[in-house]
């Protein structure tokens, strides 16, 4: 081989990717790998496998469509080392290249394993830059310096300016950055929630979806209903199908809930956008074209631009600015254990159940659902950090480290005390009984705070805010409940800890 080894990794499924800008199809060669170390690594959703090894399938034929050659190891192949570093030596043995190009990864594992790489292999290793982010990593280490990150909306307003998404000149379009405040309708009974397109397995997925079954069957989660699209064509049409009938509603709704509707108005791309089948630039592209053809209103379209170009850049900055030492801070000092009805959903509390189960059919649930339902359960029952951390990981289509990490460390434990989020996303029952339809035939009630009935969110809030008073009750935007629990009688807080201690202590933690 007179060319180079360009080594693809399953979340870099993009043609433009920087490992494949300068490719020569006539010397060099692709190599792609399906590993069982990094199906082990994490006990992924048995769903995630599928749509990762078909959407690396797929996009090793659309490469050999375009006459590049590509070397694509199989799970079930008998020589398979089952690694990335075994893989990739036994690949510059077969081909001798002048040397392995990579682009950089998205986890600070397997960077660490990169820089590895650089010093065994025996040809030079040059890892490129992955440009498919609005922000580059050294771009965020200059904002860092320059004191633009130290929220996200500060952040958001950089990228916007930079970007020029949704300005006119330098004023916000619509007069106002951040359109949050029109974003929190609860759904009304009776509204229609469109059906979205989904993508029945061809026969490379089904394959997939058999090999996974054998393979990983005692993993978390259902494998069918399997709908995701797993090309990069399919997932084109999937972000049509959201423009089409997501955008317009998405901002009202974003954060409504309601019993078996598991997608609503959601855009359901980032599983694509996560692995590369879709580009973040093309996502936010089709919703300014959205806005500007009046097929979607202001706050909808804004909403979703934050989420990509203010929420996404910034937690992947953040990862990587402060890792590793970000992941090992516990600032609430929380130390439960996780709970078994995490993996098996078997609660009484059907808030949860409901969340649980849409992750298990689907290993997708929406922001709301796991930061205000499941997400808020955790922080209030005090779970540890890593093993709530380790459970969004495993169970979410989306789930890559540099994203889980930030999001569930910072926005959902408030572990890494205030780095992403001002104050805990804490709330008592009233607020899953606002935005959704969980609490109707629930076998707890709302609006009862102690007691027989009572829900658990409600005593389990008043709690959180006991527990942890002497590190939160100084921060200003938790000053006012910390008045309403400084009026409540001594013997009405020691009722809502006695509550709190036999709920939790009542928890199986052994799920088999």
């Amino acid at each position: 081989m007179s060319g180079n080894l360009r080594f693809v990794l399953g979340d870099q499924l993009t043609r433009d990717l920087s490992a494949l800008a300068d490719i020569d199809p006539a010397r060099d060669a692709v190599l792609m790998v399906e590993v069982e170390a990094e199906g082990r690594a994490v006990p992924h959703h048995r769903q995630k496998i599928a749509f990762l090894l078909s959407a690396m399938r797929h996009f090793a034929e659309a490469l050999r469509a375009e006459g590049i050659r590509v070397d694509y190891v199989r799970l079930d192949d008998p020589d398979n080392t089952q690694d990335f570093t075994g893989e990739l030596a036994r690949a510059v043995a077969r081909h001798g290249p002048k040397r392995v190009i990579v682009t950089e990864p998205g986890e600070w594992r397997v960077e660490e394993m990169m820089r590895g790489w650089a010093q065994s292999l025996p040809v030079p290793l040059e890892i490129r830059a992955d440009d498919r982010f609005f922000c580059s990593r050294a771009d965020f280490t200059a904002l860092v310096r320059a004191r633009k990150t130290g929220r996200m909306e500060f952040f958001y307003r950089e990228m916007r300016r930079r970007t020029g998404y949704l300005m006119d000149g330098d004023t916000p379009v619509g007069g106002q950055w951040n359109f949050d405040p029109d974003n929190r309708k609860a759904l009304p009974r009776g509204t229609r929630v469109p059906e979205r397109r989904r993508f029945p397995p061809d026969a490379i997925t089904r394959e997939v979806l058999a090999l996974t079954a054998s393979r990983f069957g005692t993993h978390f989660g259902d494998l069918e209903p399997f709908g995701w699209a797993v090309t990069r064509a399919d997932a084109l049409l999937a972000l049509d199908d959201f423009i089409a009938v997501g955008l317009p509603r998405f901002g009202d709704y974003q954060d409504a809930m309601r019993a078996g509707e598991d997608f609503l108005f959601h855009s359901l791309i980032s599983p694509y956008l996560n692995c590369g089948l879709l580009t973040a630039r093309e996502a936010c592209d089709r919703a300014v074209e959205a806005l500007g053809d009046g097929a979607a209103p202001i706050n909808a379209v804004e909403g979703f631009i934050r989420q990509i170009l203010g929420w996404r850049e910034f937690v992947r900055g953040i990862y990587w600015a402060e890792m590793p030492g970000y992941a090992g801070g516990n600032h609430l000092n929380a130390t439960r254990p996780l709970p078994a009805l995490y993996w098996t959903g078997d609660t009484p509390m059907r808030c949860m159940a409901e969340c649980i189960g849409t992750t298990r059919r689907h290993a997708y649930a929406h922001h709301i659902q796991r930061l205000m339902v499941t997400g808020n359960f955790a922080l209030l029952a005090g779970i540890e950090p890593a093993q709530i951390e380790a459970w969004y990981l495993a169970v979410y289509a989306d789930a890559y480290e540099w994203v889980e990490l930030p999001n569930v460390h910072g926005m959902v434990m408030h572990a890494d005390g205030g780095r992403l989020g001002s104050k805990p996303y804490a709330a008592s029952g009233a607020y899953i009984h606002r935005m959704s339809d969980y609490c109707t035939g629930c076998s707890y009630d709302p609006k009862v705070k102690l007691g027989p009935g009572a829900c658990p969110f409600n005593y389990l809030y008043w709690n959180f805010l006991i527990e942890n008073a002497a590190v939160l009750s100084p921060n200003p935007r938790m000053a006012m409940p910390y008045r309403t629990l400084a009026r409540m009688p001594a013997a009405q807080r020691a009722e809502i800890v006695q509550a709190a201690r036999v709920f939790l202590d009542g928890l199986p933690t052994d799920w088999g």
